[in-house]
Parts: C-alpha cells; sequence; structure tokens
C-alpha cells in the first residue's frame, strides 16, 4: 500500500466520523449517546467502506477525469451500502437508527465528490506564467505606419473601392480609426472580414504589413489559432488591427434591448451559459453544443491579453460605435498557449525560499489571460497605495468582492500544508514585482518561506518604497527572535485588520 492511498483511507475515516456526527446534530440528539452504542457498528461500517473503496479502484486513480473519478466512488459506495443494508436486514438489527446510516453513507459520497474532485482539479490547474513579458526583448514600437514607407502611387479604383467597402458597414469615426493607423490603401495591407483562420493561412508568404480583420473576434471559434495565422503572415513589427464586442458592451446592449425585469432575466442565464459553462470542463461541452463557440463574450482583458500571448504588443484601444478596436504590432512569434486556464482555480508562478519558484494555489479574481498583460498594465497605470496597481481593468468585478473578503487567498492553506508557506512572513511575489525591490531586500527575502500574512498588515504601507522598508523592519526582527516576531505580527495584524480594517485592494 502505497502512501497516497494510506493518506486517502485516512481521509475516509475522517469523513466518516464528521458525517456521523453531522447526522445526530440533525437528528437533534447528543453524540455521546450514540457514540458508546455504535462504535462496533462504526468499526464494522469502516472495514466494508474501505474494503468496497479498495476493490473498486477508489484510491487507485492517477489520471483526473470528472466523470471516471465520480463514476468510481458512486459504483465504490453504492455496493458498501448494499453490504451494510443486507447485514441490517439478514441479521434483523433494529439497534440502529436507518436515518443515522443512510444519511452518513450520504454526506460522506457528497464529501468524497467535492474533496477528490477538487484534488484532481488542483493536480491538473495549470501554472500560470505572469511574469512572460518580463522575458521578452521588445522591438521599437511604431505608434503608426511612417509616411515615408507608404506607396507613392496608389490606384484611385482601390481607394474608392476600400472607402465603399468600409463605409457601407461602418461609421465615419471607424474609417478615420483605420485610416490613422495603418496605410489604408496600400496593397501591403490585406482588409478581410473572416472568422476562419484558413482564411488567413490561405494568403501568400512575405506580402502583407498589415492585416485588418473587421468581423467581431466574438465569432471566431479558435481566436488563438487566428491571432497565430495573423502573427505568421506580417513581418516583425507589422500591424494587425482586429475589432470585439466587450462584456462590458454586451452587457449594456442586453439590458437596453429588452424591456426592465425581462432584460436582466434574460442577462441572468446569458452568464450562466456564455460566463459559467466554459469555465468548467463538465460544462463546456454543453456551451459549445448550445453556441458553437460563436457571440462569446470576451472581456477587454482577456481580449488584450490573447494578443499578447500571440506575439503582439498593443498599439492603441479605442471604444468606437459599441465595439472596441485594438491596434497590435508584432513583437515577437506566438507562445503557443496550448492549455490556457479559464476555471475558478488556479496556480501562480511565485518566489520562494533560496530563490526556488512555488506554485501558489488561488481563486480567479482576474479576467483569463490577464497574466499575459502585468507589463502593459504596469507601463500604462501607475502603483497606487499598497503596491498594486492602479485602475486595474484585469479584475472582475466578483474577483474585487473576494480580494475584499480574503476569498481568493482561501486554497493557500494548501501551501501552508505543503510547507511551501508559513502563516507570518513577506508576500510570495511574481518575477516581475520581485525585480521591483532592492538587491538588498532580494536577497533577504529569499533566506526565508513567504507568508499568509504580510507585514503590511502591521504597518499600512502606501508607496513601493514604504512596502520595502516594512518587509526589511520584519526581517530583522524575525532573524533576531523568529517565534516571537511572527507571534507578535500574527495578533498585531488580526487586530488592524478586525479593528482597524487594514485592507490589501
Amino acid at each position: 500500500m502505497n502512501k497516497r492511498i494510506a493518506i486517502l483511507i485516512f481521509l475516509d475515516i475522517f469523513f466518516i466520523a464528521a458525517a456521523f456526527w453531522l447526522s445526530t446534530s440533525i437528528k437533534g440528539v447528543p453524540l455521546r449517546i450514540y457514540l458508546d452504542s455504535y462504535s462496533n457498528g462504526l468499526l464494522l461500517f469502516c472495514t466494508v467502506w474501505i474494503f468496497s473503496s479498495l476493490l473498486y479502484d477508489k484510491y487507485s486513480i492517477t489520471s483526473y477525469s470528472f466523470r471516471i473519478l465520480s463514476k468510481n466512488i458512486l459504483k465504490s459506495n453504492i455496493i458498501a451500502m448494499a453490504v451494510v443494508t443486507m447485514l441490517m436486514f439478514f441479521t434483523r438489527s433494529n439497534f440502529y437508527s436507518r436515518f443515522i446510516v443512510f444519511s452518513t453513507i450520504t454526506t460522506v459520497t457528497l464529501f468524497e465528490l467535492f474533496i477528490y474532485n477538487l484534488w484532481g482539479i488542483l493536480k491538473h490547474t495549470q501554472v500560470l506564467p505572469d511574469d512572460v513579458l518580463g522575458r521578452v526583448e521588445r522591438t521599437v514600437r511604431r505608434r503608426f505606419p511612417d509616411p515615408k514607407i507608404i506607396e507613392m502611387t496608389i490606384d484611385p479604383i482601390r481607394i474608392r473601392t476600400v472607402q465603399k467597402a468600409i463605409m457601407s458597414d461602418f461609421s465615419r469615426d471607424v474609417y478615420c480609426f483605420l485610416e490613422q493607423h495603418s496605410a489604408l490603401f496600400s496593397d501591403k495591407t490585406l482588409i478581410v472580414a473572416t472568422t476562419t483562420n484558413f482564411n488567413i493561412i490561405n494568403q501568400p508568404e512575405n506580402t502583407y504589413k498589415t492585416i485588418i480583420n473587421l468581423k467581431r473576434v466574438n465569432d471566431i471559434r479558435r481566436i488563438n489559432k487566428f491571432f497565430e495565422a495573423v502573427n505568421q503572415k506580417i513581418p516583425m513589427g507589422g500591424v494587425f488591427i482586429c475589432m470585439a464586442e466587450t462584456q462590458e458592451q454586451r452587457k449594456r446592449r442586453l439590458l437596453n434591448k429588452y424591456p426592465p425585469i425581462l432584460n436582466y432575466i434574460y442577462y441572468f442565464f446569458d452568464f450562466i451559459l456564455k460566463r459559467i459553462f466554459p469555465k468548467f470542463s463538465f460544462t463546456k461541452g454543453i456551451y459549445f453544443l448550445f453556441t458553437r463557440g460563436e457571440n462569446r463574450v470576451i472581456s477587454r482583458a482577456e481580449l488584450l491579453g490573447r494578443l499578447y500571448s500571440c506575439g503582439f504588443d498593443v498599439i492603441d484601444e479605442q471604444e468606437i460605435d459599441k465595439h472596441y478596436f485594438v491596434v497590435a504590432q508584432k513583437i515577437r512569434k506566438p507562445y503557443f498557449d496550448m492549455e490556457p486556464t479559464y476555471g475558478p482555480l488556479i496556480k501562480l508562478r511565485r518566489i520562494g525560499k533560496d530563490g526556488k519558484f512555488i506554485k501558489v494555489y488561488k481563486l480567479r479574481t482576474m479576467h483569463p489571460y490577464s497574466e499575459y498583460l502585468q507589463d502593459y498594465v504596469y507601463r500604462k497605470h501607475s502603483l497606487q497605495e499598497g503596491g498594486k496597481f492602479k485602475d486595474d481593468f484585469r479584475v472582475s468585478t466578483l474577483g474585487r468582492f473576494m480580494r475584499k473578503l480574503w476569498i481568493d487567498e482561501l486554497p493557500m492553506i494548501i501551501n501552508l500544508l505543503k510547507g511551501d508557506l508559513k502563516i507570518v512572513g513577506v508576500r510570495p511575489l511574481s518575477q516581475h514585482y520581485f525585480n521591483l525591490y532592492s538587491k538588498e531586500l532580494q536577497e533577504r527575502r529569499i533566506r526565508h518561506k513567504p507568508g499568509l500574512i504580510p507585514p503590511f498588515y502591521v504597518d499600512n504601507p502606501k508607496t513601493l518604497v514604504e512596502i520595502m522598508a516594512s518587509e526589511l523592519k520584519y526581517l530583522d526582527a524575525y532573524e533576531k527572535h523568529p517565534f516571537l516576531t511572527d507571534l507578535k505580527y500574527f495578533f498585531v495584524a488580526v487586530c488592524n485588520i478586525v479593528f482597524k480594517r487594514y485592507r490589501s485592494n
């Protein structure tokens, strides 16, 4: 018997004890009344339960599948319940309460379905490379094409054709935006209205410096493949212009489209289908069955993040006529991210003790693909009080709520149990943030484990300089008196959080 099976057996025994206690509580009888009389029955029940679990490989699953995990749990537990039922019937025992027995079995089954599938999700959650752009050498950015490189001779018929085509479907504001950011009438500019990457792949090589797509990104089934195809067709420094309806624009459109009350009812079901279902592996198939991948909901952060992951740097972005237009410049080859994460649980790559990278578990508070935008947001937005980005559009509405109540950090308890973190300590940082710190503080930080509760909640620093000073003060004290320092910081931090309402936004 390997270590993992032994741990799972111990966990099952704990579940049985917890479920038994919960069942007696629901029935309204003190636990001590049942404990003595049920002790032999519980021992037999645990034996049958564990034997059934081993027989049906409930503890031996090595690859995660929601269907396989759930099937093995239900099959094993139903067999165990059948054996227990037969024992109660043939022994004609009226001593044991049917409610206690069957509610215990049901509760344990629910515990297992939740914990085992959570384990599977944790095991197969991708680590988000939030510092990817920090390792890229950037080319010189150009706001818009240099007029000197635009061809001097342009066919007047082409000018009229392009103008007519654009103005027939879009306003003059859109036309002016496209003309400002591209050599619109050049034969080096490809203007298409397509949702399939085949129409891009089929274009000749080394021909176009600019590609403009006038179909919504929302209707492209495989967005990254489309962006990767565009990246392949234009040279380094080439320009790609695309458009989309963002999540915020979609919400406004739907609420304005239908009468009051009905609009929120419609939006609620749209939210469930278009935003909740794609995030879970077991509901994603239902989402694609109903939508075929069209008219998908995409946030501004996801749109820009996908562009960055596919090798582009965002030059300009503007909302025109209820659509979002983005001008991007090719700066490198795509990352070819084959396992993007949409789920609510994520693993973040953080610097731990001795400078080793650890995987910190958190609940998602940002839109998908936001991890690719850290450098972009740092360039566009200044740091606010507390060392976080000001007006960070990557954070979702639910994410802001979870951050205020620290709900997003609850999975970090797993890192505490694994030994990656301690209760009090400096905050685990990404490579990008770590590089902003002084060399002295970087060297001092990696001597110790990061912590769940940082010195921030003791000193309440406002700027990055004050944050570094706060951490240095903590490290000085910790290296002299480790236990007493952590004990003091813990109680002061808890008091400040509860009574002074210190928050890290």
